[in-house]
C-alpha cells in the first residue's frame, strides 16, 4: 500500500474475486462467457468487414451499425479477458491504474452505444416521416458529425470517473467482489464520503442512457404516427418491418443495462451473484446479439453474408 498524508491509501492493486459463492464453478461459467465473447468478436468483425467492402451500404443507418460494432468491440474487449484470466488461472490481480482505465473504457463506450441507438433511431425517423429528405439531411458529413458527437459526449461525460475514483481512500480493503472494474463497486470499497460521487454517476446516466430512451420512444412515437396514416395495410407492415431490427436491439441492450444499474443502486436486497451476472449479461449479450439480428432481419446484410458463403464454397 502506498500511504500519503497517513489518510489518503491508494492500493497498488486491486483484487477481482469473480461470482461470490460460486468460485469453485468458475471454469464451467467461463465456457459460455468464452463462447460468447468469440460469437461476439466474430460477428461485429464480419459486420464491420462486410459495410466495408459493400459500397451499398454506405447509408446512414449502417454507418451507426458500424460504429456500434467498434463500441461493442471495445466493450466486451476491455472486460472479458481479465474476466477469463480470473476464471481459468485465478488471477483476480489487476493494478491501479489499468482498473481505473476498464472503468473509464466500459462506462464510456456503453454511453456511446446508448447514443448510437439513439442516432439509428433519428435515421428511421427521418426515412419514414420525411422519406424525400432523407438522403439531404443525413448526408456523410452530417452522419460523421452525429458520430463524432456521441464519442465526445462519452469520453467528456465519463472522463471525470477515473479522477473521482482515484481521489478517494481505500484504506478497509482492495478486494472487488465482481468480475471486471465497476465504478460502483469501487465506490462502495472506499472508506470516505461518496455521495457526491454516487450523485455525479447518477446523473451522468440519467443524462445519457435515461435520456436517450425518452428520445428513442419520442422518435418512434413519431413513427408510429406517421405509418398509421399510410393508405395500405401492406404499406404499414412493410415500413414497420424497417425498424424491426433497431427495436429489438433496444430491448436486448437496455433490459440488462436498467436492471444492472437499479440492482447496483438501489437492490440491496439482491443477491451479489444475480447482479454480477446482470452485469456481465449487459456487457456480453447485446455485442454478441447485435450482429446477429441485423444479419437476420436486414435483407441487404443477409444477401451479402449468403454470397460469401456461396464464393467460398466455390474456391474451396
Amino acid at each position: 500500500m502506498s500511504i500519503y498524508n497517513k489518510s489518503y491509501v491508494r492500493p497498488s492493486t486491486f483484487i477481482l474475486t469473480g461470482i461470490p459463492g460460486l468460485e469453485a464453478a468458475h471454469v464451467w461459467i467461463s465456457i459460455p462467457f468464452c463462447l460468447v465473447y468469440v460469437l461476439a468478436l466474430v460477428g461485429n468483425c464480419s459486420l464491420l468487414f462486410i459495410i466495408k467492402t459493400d459500397s451499398s451500404l454506405h447509408e446512414p443507418m449502417y454507418l451507426f451499425l458500424c460504429m456500434l460494432a467498434v463500441a461493442d468491440l471495445v466493450v466486451c474487449t476491455t472486460a472479458v479477458p481479465k474476466l477469463l484470466s480470473l476464471f481459468w488461472f485465478q488471477d483476480g490481480e489487476i493494478p491501479f491504474g489499468a482498473c481505473l482505465t476498464q472503468v473509464f473504457l466500459i462506462h464510456s463506450c456503453s454511453t456511446m452505444e446508448s447514443g448510437f441507438f439513439l442516432a439509428m433511431a433519428f435515421d428511421r425517423c427521418v426515412a419514414i416521416c420525411n422519406p424525400l429528405r432523407h438522403s439531404a439531411i443525413l448526408t456523410h458529413a452530417v452522419t460523421g458529425e452525429i458520430g463524432l458527437a456521441v464519442v465526445l459526449r462519452g469520453v467528456a461525460l465519463l472522463s471525470p470517473h477515473p479522477f473521482l475514483l482515484c481521489w478517494l481512500p481505500y484504506c478497509k480493503t482492495n478486494i472487488i467482489p465482481h468480475t471486471y472494474c465497476e465504478f460502483m463497486a469501487l465506490v462502495k470499497i472506499a472508506c470516505a464520503e461518496t455521495s457526491i460521487r454516487r450523485a455525479y454517476s447518477l446523473i451522468v446516466a440519467f443524462l445519457t442512457g435515461g435520456l436517450d430512451f425518452v428520445l428513442i420512444i419520442c422518435s418512434y412515437v413519431l413513427i408510429l404516427n406517421t405509418v398509421f396514416h399510410l393508405p395500405s395495410k401492406d404499406a404499414r407492415l412493410k415500413t414497420l418491418a424497417t425498424c424491426g431490427s433497431h427495436v429489438c436491439v433496444i430491448l436486448v441492450s437496455y433490459t440488462p443495462a436498467f436492471f444492472s444499474f437499479l440492482t447496483h443502486r438501489f437492490g440491496h436486497k439482491v443477491a451479489p451473484p444475480v447482479h454480477i451476472f446482470v452485469a456481465n449479461i449487459y456487457l456480453l449479450v447485446p455485442p454478441m446479439v447485435n450482429p446477429i439480428i441485423y444479419g437476420v432481419r436486414t435483407q441487404k446484410i443477409r444477401n451479402r453474408v449468403l454470397t460469401m458463403f456461396r464464393l467460398s464454397k466455390l474456391t474451396s
